[in-house]
Protein backbone atom coordinates (compact mmCIF):
# COMPACT_ATOMS: atom_id res chain seq x y z
CA UNK A 1 0.00 0.00 0.00
CA UNK A 2 1.11 4.15 -0.90
CA UNK A 3 1.15 5.94 2.20
CA UNK A 4 -0.68 9.42 0.82
CA UNK A 5 -1.23 12.56 3.16
CA UNK A 6 -4.00 14.38 2.97
CA UNK A 7 -4.70 17.97 4.45
CA UNK A 8 -7.99 19.17 5.18
CA UNK A 9 -8.83 22.99 6.28
CA UNK A 10 -11.76 23.83 8.85
CA UNK A 11 -12.67 27.65 8.01
CA UNK A 12 -15.44 29.09 9.79
CA UNK A 13 -17.44 32.57 8.44
CA UNK A 14 -16.90 35.67 10.39
CA UNK A 15 -20.04 34.60 13.02
CA UNK A 16 -18.58 30.99 14.06
CA UNK A 17 -21.77 29.78 12.58
CA UNK A 18 -20.97 27.71 9.35
CA UNK A 19 -18.16 26.34 7.89
CA UNK A 20 -16.62 25.99 4.47
CA UNK A 21 -17.25 22.73 2.50
CA UNK A 22 -16.58 21.69 -0.95
CA UNK A 23 -18.62 19.20 -3.22
CA UNK A 24 -15.98 16.99 -4.82
CA UNK A 25 -17.01 15.24 -7.97
CA UNK A 26 -16.42 11.69 -8.51
CA UNK A 27 -16.97 9.34 -11.14
CA UNK A 28 -19.88 6.89 -9.33
CA UNK A 29 -20.77 9.69 -6.98
CA UNK A 30 -20.07 13.62 -5.31
CA UNK A 31 -19.28 14.19 -2.12
CA UNK A 32 -18.67 16.91 0.44
CA UNK A 33 -15.07 17.63 2.19
CA UNK A 34 -13.53 20.17 3.80
CA UNK A 35 -11.21 22.01 1.23
CA UNK A 36 -8.27 20.38 1.21
CA UNK A 37 -6.09 17.48 -1.13
CA UNK A 38 -3.14 15.52 -1.10
CA UNK A 39 0.46 16.83 -0.41
CA UNK A 40 2.92 17.19 -2.78
CA UNK A 41 6.74 15.85 -2.99
CA UNK A 42 8.72 17.95 -0.93
CA UNK A 43 5.64 20.41 -0.10
CA UNK A 44 5.24 20.98 3.83
CA UNK A 45 1.92 20.34 5.38
CA UNK A 46 0.77 24.12 5.73
CA UNK A 47 2.05 24.42 2.15
CA UNK A 48 -0.08 21.76 0.76
CA UNK A 49 -3.55 23.15 2.78
CA UNK A 50 -3.15 26.77 2.00
CA UNK A 51 -2.36 25.58 -2.15
CA UNK A 52 -4.96 23.27 -2.18
CA UNK A 53 -7.45 25.70 -0.74
CA UNK A 54 -6.40 28.44 -3.08
CA UNK A 55 -7.10 26.04 -6.10
CA UNK A 56 -10.44 24.70 -4.16
CA UNK A 57 -11.95 27.90 -2.91
CA UNK A 58 -10.05 30.77 -4.40
CA UNK A 59 -9.50 32.09 -0.93
CA UNK A 60 -6.42 33.01 0.66
CA UNK A 61 -5.76 31.45 3.95
CA UNK A 62 -3.36 31.32 7.02
CA UNK A 63 -2.89 27.85 8.52
CA UNK A 64 -3.93 27.75 12.94
CA UNK A 65 -3.54 24.34 14.97
CA UNK A 66 -3.80 21.18 14.20
CA UNK A 67 -7.62 20.17 14.77
CA UNK A 68 -7.45 16.27 14.24
CA UNK A 69 -5.34 13.22 12.76
CA UNK A 70 -7.06 10.28 11.28
CA UNK A 71 -6.85 7.72 8.50
CA UNK A 72 -8.22 5.26 6.06
CA UNK A 73 -7.71 2.45 3.87
CA UNK A 74 -8.63 2.82 0.48
CA UNK A 75 -8.45 -0.78 -0.70
CA UNK A 76 -9.29 -0.10 -4.61
CA UNK A 77 -6.43 2.53 -5.03
CA UNK A 78 -4.06 0.51 -2.36
CA UNK A 79 -3.83 3.61 -0.36
CA UNK A 80 -3.68 4.27 3.13
CA UNK A 81 -4.22 7.63 3.52
CA UNK A 82 -3.11 9.74 6.69
CA UNK A 83 -5.48 12.62 7.26
CA UNK A 84 -3.90 16.27 9.04
CA UNK A 85 -7.12 18.55 9.70
CA UNK A 86 -6.50 22.13 10.39
CA UNK A 87 -8.07 25.32 11.94
CA UNK A 88 -7.72 27.70 9.04
CA UNK A 89 -8.11 31.54 8.97
CA UNK A 90 -9.77 33.58 5.38
CA UNK A 91 -7.17 36.24 5.03
CA UNK A 92 -8.11 37.15 1.67
CA UNK A 93 -9.18 36.51 -2.00
CA UNK A 94 -12.60 35.41 -2.82
CA UNK A 95 -14.63 32.20 -3.23
CA UNK A 96 -14.85 31.18 -6.24
CA UNK A 97 -18.08 29.05 -7.27
CA UNK A 98 -17.47 28.22 -10.80
CA UNK A 99 -16.60 24.53 -10.88
CA UNK A 100 -13.92 22.43 -12.07
CA UNK A 101 -13.40 18.82 -12.71
CA UNK A 102 -12.63 18.11 -9.21
CA UNK A 103 -15.04 20.42 -7.59
CA UNK A 104 -18.58 21.15 -8.09
CA UNK A 105 -19.48 23.33 -5.46
CA UNK A 106 -18.04 25.20 -2.85
CA UNK A 107 -20.58 26.18 -0.07
CA UNK A 108 -21.30 27.21 3.51
CA UNK A 109 -22.74 24.55 5.78
CA UNK A 110 -24.24 25.28 9.57
CA UNK A 111 -21.71 23.82 11.57
CA UNK A 112 -24.36 20.50 12.30
CA UNK A 113 -24.53 19.18 9.21
CA UNK A 114 -20.91 19.70 8.33
CA UNK A 115 -19.58 17.99 11.37
CA UNK A 116 -19.89 14.60 9.84
CA UNK A 117 -17.31 15.92 7.07
CA UNK A 118 -14.91 17.11 9.20
CA UNK A 119 -14.49 13.64 11.06
CA UNK A 120 -15.31 15.16 14.75
CA UNK A 121 -15.32 12.10 16.48
CA UNK A 122 -18.60 11.20 18.05
CA UNK A 123 -18.50 12.35 21.56
CA UNK A 124 -17.56 15.63 20.57
CA UNK A 125 -20.37 15.92 18.36
CA UNK A 126 -21.70 19.50 18.58
CA UNK A 127 -18.77 21.36 19.69
CA UNK A 128 -16.93 21.72 16.79
CA UNK A 129 -15.82 25.23 17.04
CA UNK A 130 -15.01 25.00 21.11
CA UNK A 131 -12.56 22.14 20.21
CA UNK A 132 -8.94 22.71 21.40
CA UNK A 133 -6.50 22.60 18.63
CA UNK A 134 -2.31 21.41 19.20
CA UNK A 135 0.11 23.79 17.71
CA UNK A 136 1.82 22.50 14.17
CA UNK A 137 5.65 23.08 14.30
CA UNK A 138 7.77 22.92 11.21
CA UNK A 139 11.19 21.50 12.65
CA UNK A 140 12.68 22.16 9.08
CA UNK A 141 15.61 20.11 7.87
CA UNK A 142 17.25 17.88 10.75
CA UNK A 143 20.71 16.62 9.92
CA UNK A 144 21.83 13.92 12.34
Amino acid sequence: MKRVDVVYILLFDSKKENILVVKNNAPDSSYYTLPGGAVESGETLEEAAIREVKEETGLDIEVGGMYAVSEAFFEEREHHAIFFTFEGKIVGGEINRSPTDEIEEVTWMDEKTAEKYAYVPSEEKGSIHRKTTIPYVLRGKVFH
